[in-house]
This record gives C-alpha cells, structure tokens and sequence, in this order.
C-alpha cells in the first residue's frame, strides 16, 4: 500500500521515516503508522481502538495499553497528532482533552517526540483542502495509501501521519541551506588560517 503525495505537498527526505499518527478520542481512537521509502508512503499499519462502554477511567487506561503496544511494535520514531479544538460542548471537549493527554503520555513513556499540527493543516496535507470532510478523508486514505479505512478515525489518524512527512521538508531544507552558507563563510577563514601556518 504506497502512494505518492500531490504536486501541493513536499515530501521530507530526512528525519524520521516511520511516523504514527492518532486520532484521539475517548470512545474511539484512531491510529495509522505510515513510513517513507524514497519519495513513496507506504502504510504499514491502522485501525481504531474501541476500550468499549466502559467508566471514563477504565477507558482512558485501555487506550494507553492499547497505543502503548502500537507504539512498541510498529518501530515508529516519531508521533503526529492535531492540536486541540474546542468540541460541540464543554464536556466534549473535556473528554477530548483526556483523550489527548493519554495519546501525549503514551508517546512520551516510548521516549518519542510528538508534533501537533492544526486540523485544517493535517486535511489540506492529505486532500489538497483545509475544509475536507470525513467522506474526503476516507477516500483520500484509500486513493494515497491504499488503505481501506473502516472508519474515519483511522483516516484521519493516516492523514496526521502522512502531515508531518509532508510539512518536515520544508524547514528541513532551511536549515540544510543555512548550514551550507554558514560552511562557505568559513572556508575562507580556514584557508586564511593554514596559509599562515
């Protein structure tokens, strides 16, 4: 399952390869490992995390086992998730919140760094729109991946994944100029230098 980013996107040719996106929530949680192999993303696994009808404590602590053995056997090496929005409700939002907090904690305990992108970053990275909606998101999974998403959890777990191989590049190659001008400012120095010795 491989697919190649639009003409909109840049893909990062360095940094972490593997990257797992989740798509938080209390009662379902997506997750989508996707990694880089030259210019392809290939998606190596996804699915949602269902703790079930079950009290809001015992929910949040099947989704940290359950990410926890995600994170443990899809040999990611960084995590990608959306920055927090406010929900239909205060208590939504709450809820989401500890949700989140959980995805956060889980990364932090496999010793990965997490990066958070804004929602309408993360869709306009996986369908060319910052307004997608579940419908797009799941097509988009199935058209770049190949992935037959069951639900739109799963899609857009995929899609914050696939976001930040995509939006890396671009600082990626700022910092690789720099570091070019910066060495061909010292290179005249070094010479000056050993011409004197």
């Amino acid at each position: 399952m491989a697919g190649h980013l639009d003409a909109g996107s840049v893909l990062c040719e360095d940094g972490p390869v593997i990257v797992l996106g989740i798509d938080p929530g209390s009662h379902r949680c997506g997750y989508g490992v996707v990694q880089r192999v030259g210019s392809r993303l290939v998606a190596r696994r996804s699915g949602t995390l269902a703790p079930g009808d079950r009290p809001l404590a015992e929910r949040l602590a099947r989704l940290f086992e359950g990410l926890a053995a995600v994170l443990r056997e899809s040999g990611a090496e960084a995590v990608s998730v959306e920055t927090a929005f406010c929900g239909a409700s205060a208590r939504s939002a709450l809820v989401l919140g500890q949700a989140r907090g959980v995805a956060l904690a889980a990364a932090a305990a496999a010793g990965l760094p997490v990066f958070e992108y804004a929602p309408a970053e993360v869709k306009r990275a996986f369908t060319g729109s910052g307004r997608a909606d579940k419908a797009q998101m799941v097509r988009s999974a199935r058209a770049l991946l190949g992935v037959e998403a069951a639900l739109a959890d799963e899609a857009d777990a995929l899609a914050a994944a696939v976001c930040h191989l995509a939006r890396r590049g671009p600082a990626l190659s700022l910092v690789r100029r720099r570091q070019a001008r910066a060495a061909a400012l010292l290179r005249p120095s070094v010479r000056r230098y050993r011409a004197a010795r």
